[in-house]
């Protein structure tokens, strides 16, 4: 199954989500209009729309998320190299590293990544 796309608002709303769930609608509710300065109706749509597309699920006004973090980030990143790198993952990091300094350290984090994924293991 294809995760559900997320748009930038409803990111930050899954962002608190994530946080804090499970969590009741009407505490969601404060939370929003704290972090992000939405009106109630706001968040009910939101949940609502989300709701429909499979993203989270509102249970006797207690919302838990059907999808992760780490998925939603994934379809982005995936998106976006289709979209704007023609599906070349070493095209994509060619553009963020030519702009972008790396330390040691993150090169040898991303070493040790391509090393467990070549032995068959996750990222």
């Amino acid at each position: 199954m294809d995760t559900p796309k997320v748009f930038e608002s409803e990111y930050r709303f899954c962002l608190i989500l994530w946080e804090h769930e499970p969590i009741k609608s009407s505490e969601l509710v404060k939370l929003c209009k704290e972090q992000l300065g939405w009106k109630p109706t706001t968040t009910y749509t939101v949940i609502k729309r989300l709701s429909e597309r499979g993203v989270v699920q509102n249970d006797h006004t207690v919302v838990t998320s059907l999808v992760s973090k780490d998925q939603v980030q994934a379809a982005e990143i995936q998106e976006m190299v289709d979209k704007t790198f023609e599906g070349s993952l070493p095209a994509f990091i060619a553009a963020f590293t030519k702009h972008q300094k790396i330390s040691d350290a993150e090169l040898d984090a991303v070493q040790e990544m391509i090393d467990r994924y070549r032995k068959g293991g996750t990222p």
